[in-house]
């Protein structure tokens, strides 16, 4: 049975390299992004992911909105946003997210969500009308939907995907191997299934891995051969970063000339388009992926 490298020694940690610092949010644009977050009651994957590029982005006016609340019933040895029972959903939210993305201008819209196990429609429905509302208001903006795993609830899938969004992501996270470590309540399996079934439905597909956790080579190799064969276009590969000291810890830190080979490789097995770096997360240079 695998087990959760937590409980280590400072000393024992790979210490983080050069190739990951990244600059404090400083400007008038992130200052921009923080009001309106803030003053519409909103959730951005950012703040509760950690994301290391919300300076480089919130600074360039873009953010990634993450509905359905900020409490998630999955609990993924890697995730830093909090786990626990969610609140029941706000069905006003949809409004706020597709204003806040009228007022903020923006050009390509990131949309996420936590899990919501405990809803027969994964939250469906409040996917559909944030993307619908969103194209209402600023048609010309083209959106990405970052969906969680729907359990095989393909019902919930088609309304999640059909209001008109570009690009639907769903993440993998990891190598095959890794699964019971890293997302106990997930299957790989499905997980792909999921992709398949979105690229049926005539959207461009994506999914995103971190690396660092522990996998070889060859198994980040098998993971792209599986992405490929069910349909995937778009692929992004970032380095894990440990969120807090009860989270699974790195393994390795990447170095970026195997970022720069991964990133190779995969478009030679046929991703359309590829994102590989140590900073890189899902939604980063997210617009250059439609």
């Amino acid at each position: 049975m695998l087990e959760l490298p937590i409980v280590e020694s400072q000393s024992s940690r790979p210490k983080k390299p050069e190739w990951l610092r990244v600059k404090l949010p400083i400007g008038e644009n992130y200052r921009k992004v923080r009001e309106l977050v803030d003053n519409y009651k909103l959730h951005t994957i950012c703040q509760s992911g950690n994301c290391p590029n919300m300076g480089e982005c919130w600074g360039e006016g873009t953010a990634t909105f993450m509905i359905l609340g900020n409490t998630c019933t999955r609990s993924c040895s890697f995730c830093a946003v909090k786990t626990g029972r969610p609140n029941e959903y706000d069905e006003d939210e949809p409004a706020r997210v597709a204003e806040a993305i009228k007022l903020m201008k923006v050009k390509h819209a990131v949309i996420t969500s936590v899990n919501r196990d405990e809803l027969k429609d994964r939250g469906a429905a409040i996917w559909h009308n944030t993307v619908k509302l969103v194209k209402e208001q600023t048609p010309q903006t083209t959106i990405e939907t970052l969906i969680p795993d729907v359990k095989a609830n393909w019902d919930a899938l088609i309304t999640m995907i059909n209001p008109g969004q570009e690009v639907v992501s769903h993440n993998m996270e990891t190598v095959e191997d890794l699964y019971r470590m890293v997302r106990p309540q997930a299957k790989y399996s499905r997980s792909l299934e999921q992709i398949k079934r979105t690229k049926e439905f005539g959207k461009r597909t994506k999914s995103g891995v971190m690396l660092g956790l522990g996998e070889t080579k060859e198994q980040v190799f098998k993971i792209m051969d599986d992405l490929v064969e069910n349909g995937c276009d778009v692929l992004t590969l970032g380095q894990y970063l440990q969120p807090t000291k009860m989270h699974i810890a790195v393994a390795e830190f990447i170095h970026p000339d195997t970022f720069s080979m991964y990133k190779e490789v995969g478009l030679t097995k046929g991703f359309k388009y590829v994102e590989s770096g140590p900073l890189v997360r899902s939604s980063y240079h997210a617009e250059r992926h439609i």
